[in-house]
Order: C-alpha cells, then sequence, then structure tokens
C-alpha cells in the first residue's frame, strides 16, 4: 500500500465563518439596541460641576422627562403633569429610597419643569436628582449632575 499524500496546503483565508459571526453579532445588536435607551432623549443642560448619579441608570429608577415643546414623560410615556404624582406615588411604594430623577430639556420652559417638580414632591419624593451633562473647557462630556 502507497502512503497518501496530504494535499497541498491553502494559501487563501477562509473569511466565511468571521462573515457568519459579524451578520449574527449585528442583528443581535439591532435587536437589543432599542431596549437599551431609557426614556426619551433630551438635550440636557450642560453644568461646570456635575454630581455622579449612578443610580439614575438602573433598571428601576423613577426617571421623568420634559421635553422642549413642554410634554412630561414618566420613563418613555406621555403624560400630564397632574397625573405624575399618582403614577409615581405607585411606583415608589414599598421603597427605601424615594428618589426621583428629572432630566429636562435646556429650551424647555423653567415654569414647566418647576411644575413637575412640585408634582413629584406632592407624590412624596425625597430626593430629587436633576440630571445634567458635563461641560468642559475644550468641548462637551456627558455625564449626570445636581440634586434638589
Amino acid at each position: 500500500m502507497e502512503k497518501q499524500k496530504a494535499p497541498p496546503p491553502v494559501a487563501d483565508i477562509n473569511v466565511t465563518p468571521m462573515v457568519d459571526v459579524m451578520l449574527v453579532m449585528l442583528i443581535i445588536f439591532m435587536v437589543i439596541t432599542p431596549m437599551l435607551s431609557k426614556g426619551i432623549t433630551v438635550d440636557l443642560v450642560k453644568t461646570k460641576n456635575p454630581i455622579a448619579m449612578a443610580d439614575a441608570d438602573k433598571e428601576d429608577a423613577v426617571l421623568v422627562a420634559v421635553s422642549r415643546d413642554g410634554k412630561v414623560y414618566l420613563g418613555s410615556t406621555q403624560m400630564t403633569a397632574d397625573s405624575i404624582p399618582s403614577k409615581v406615588k405607585d411606583m415608589l411604594t414599598n421603597r427605601i429610597d424615594k428618589t426621583c430623577y428629572l432630566k429636562a430639556d435646556s429650551r424647555a420652559r423653567y415654569e414647566r419643569v418647576v411644575e413637575v417638580v412640585e408634582n413629584l414632591r406632592s407624590a412624596g419624593v425625597d430626593q430629587l436628582g436633576l440630571l445634567t451633562e458635563s461641560l468642559n473647557k475644550g468641548g462637551f462630556e456627558e455625564g449626570t449632575g445636581g440634586g434638589a
């Protein structure tokens, strides 16, 4: 019996498995990314000395937003400012930490923001965190800060 020779080595790179993996990862990111956004997107106020508020990114954080046109959102649900106290009160029952986070668009009317703050206080919010962006000398850097 003769010894069989091995086929000559292939000098081409097989990219098919890599393309398959990349397409699967792309699909996963496309499906997951919309679920990552918490609340609505607003153009936050810029501040020089923000206070870091890592708890605002938690899954169960109570996040209220005021958009540029004065609309009020609890999470990503639009509602009137008058209906917020009852909803927030329900969300804060049986919680030790009664902190609520407010993010307002930098061009929102101040009276609208004050109205939301008053409604949150009437709902029994102990701590109110005002979310802002950090203002650096060379440009903007995202961050959270402020507190009331």
